[in-house]
């Protein structure tokens, strides 16, 4: 595993995004794990967070696209901190766009999104936090279409959790890949999360012990695909 993804993994550990425990999601599935990305709050934390991005999308995409689209609410940050991030640690200016959930009537701004307006040619990535249900591609993906001639290179979320969609047969990600005909990734996936820190000690303590391995496998057993 690359070294940014492990140290992603513990970022995400230590800014208290990753948590471990019984939860309940929106599609009231039962998890023994939850990611929260409005946990991430600070300066430091979010230029980090940029970083991480930066380098995934560097990995997985190059430098052929030219703008990022972060989808309201939370894509906004995220588009904004991985463009800074970019610049910085590739030296390629990418713009950022991010769409309003309700269109500004007034002002030279006025319109459907903030930041760049798409053009004719653009190379967009989409960037959010987690998939699970793919709901907000639903709502985003023909906005960005619709504004302009342009080619969705791909989609980069944080965190793959790896379980069934709606659909109920293939992963959120993959539904994306298959409905919208665009590259679906993640920084890092929930195996490799298990495999960097079952019965690994990080700082004193052991995050995924044998018995919060057995709850986690046995959800995959349940929601996992298969």
């Amino acid at each position: 595993m690359e070294q940014y993804k492990q140290e992603f993994i513990e970022f995400m550990v230590d800014s208290d995004v990753l948590k471990f425990g019984e939860f309940t999601l929106k599609s009231g599935r039962k998890s023994p794990f939850f990611m929260n990305a409005g946990a991430y709050v600070t300066g430091s934390q979010l230029k980090r967070l940029g970083e991480y991005y930066a380098k995934a999308i560097h990995d997985r995409y190059g430098d052929d696209f030219d703008v990022l689209f972060g989808p309201a609410y939370k894509g906004i940050p995220l588009g904004v901190v991985t463009a800074i991030a970019y610049s910085e640690l590739y030296g390629k200016e990418v713009r950022y766009c991010s769409d309003r959930k309700e269109e500004k009537d007034h002002g030279a701004d006025k319109g459907s999104f903030l930041g760049s307006k798409l053009k004719d040619g653009d190379r967009v990535i989409m960037i959010e936090d987690v998939t699970t249900s793919g709901k907000s591609m639903e709502e985003t993906v023909p906005k960005v279409r619709g504004a302009a001639d342009v080619t969705i290179v791909g989609l980069m979320v944080s965190l793959d959790r790896m379980e069934v969609g709606k659909g109920g047969e293939k992963c959120a990600l993959e539904e994306v890949h298959d409905l919208y005909g665009f590259d679906t990734a993640a920084i890092v996936t929930m195996a490799e999360v298990v495999e960097h820190l079952y019965n690994r000690p990080y700082k004193g303590k052991v995050v995924i012990d044998d018995t919060l391995k057995a709850a986690i496998d046995a959800y995959y057993e349940t929601y996992g695909v298969k």
